[in-house]
């Protein structure tokens, strides 16, 4: 499409990228962002030793974000998202892609999996040429809480009436059912996962569908069975993408607010990528922390 060939030639004609080096013997790519104001995205970045990150930006904070990704050029690139229960959101993404978002999301809103409105942005985001970042959560972590794009067991009749559609999963239930053994009401369960798990069997059947490591919902299930893990990951070695979805201020855990103990006090970026660099080979850990997003987003590297 014209807008995008128009923002990959402005993107490659940016100034060289001005990250510093990683400490993670490969250049890492960070799918999983929150746009917040002020400096505390490049810190975080710098503070991780991430290279590259995706800014998820709300529609009322676009221009913003646009500035940021202007102001330290080759650090960032962003995606949108808007509240999908309102029909003038989809006018707003479509127009915010062909101004340059690279995808939507993170998309976590209280409806139906395969409700209207997810139907209708998996068709937009095929129309416009952008992967949809998708929350799936199947239980209330607090009271009144709710839930986000359920039942996660009707995710595979999704993809496949959306083909043209790119889905990135995250989110507690995406990351629950890498075992086939779920226990209901725990958003992060523990021991050992049991093989046949439905996100396992997607990644595998379906070729769009991509898995988000972030959270404590990916560094979690890399934890509970690192053996189990290493398998998984080479399995889907070209469909898995780091995310860290952390909030700690200076990408080494300052103001870390999670109790969770995997990422208590720490910043989830260095705790998963520390976890990732454990289990796998240089050559898998730069796939799936660089070049697997580098690829599916068309970003120039």
């Amino acid at each position: 499409m014209m807008h995008r060939r128009q923002f990959l030639e402005t993107a490659l004609a940016a100034p060289a990228l001005a990250a510093p080096s990683s400490p993670w013997g490969s250049p890492v790519l960070d799918i999983h962002v929150h746009f917040r104001p002020g400096s505390a995205n490049i810190e975080h970045l710098d503070g991780s030793g991430v290279t590259k990150g995706v800014l998820l930006t709300g529609i009322a904070a676009e221009e913003q974000a646009k500035a940021e990704v202007q102001r330290h050029p080759g650090r960032f690139v962003r995606f949108s998202t808007a509240d999908i229960t309102r029909p003038e959101s989809f006018a707003q993404l479509e127009r915010s892609a062909k101004a340059g978002s690279l995808g939507f999301g993170e998309i976590k809103f209280h409806v139906a999996v395969d409700g209207p409105e997810m139907r209708r942005l998996y068709d937009l985001a095929a129309e416009v040429g952008v992967p949809v970042l998708i929350h799936f959560q199947e239980w209330p972590q607090f009271t009144g809480q709710g839930v986000y794009n359920t039942p996660f067991d009707h995710l595979p009749a999704m993809l496949k009436a959306h083909p043209g559609t790119i889905f990135i999963g995250h989110g507690d239930a995406f990351w629950s059912h890498i075992s086939a053994d779920v226990p209901g009401g725990v958003p992060y369960p523990t021991g050992k996962i049991k093989p046949g798990g439905l996100t396992d069997r997607m990644l595998s059947d379906f070729p769009n569908l991509y898995g988000d490591l972030s959270a404590n919902s990916g560094r979690n299930a890399i934890g509970r069975d690192p053996e189990f893990y290493a398998g998984f990951a080479s399995r889907h070695q070209d469909k898995l993408m780091f995310g860290s979805d952390c909030f700690c201020r200076d990408g080494r855990g300052l103001g870390q607010r999670s109790e969770q103990p995997l990422i208590k006090g720490r910043c989830v970026a260095r705790e998963t990528l520390t976890a990732l660099k454990q289990i796998t080979s240089p050559a898998l850990f730069r796939k799936i922390a660089w070049e697997n997003g580098i690829r599916l987003l068309k970003i120039p590297a």
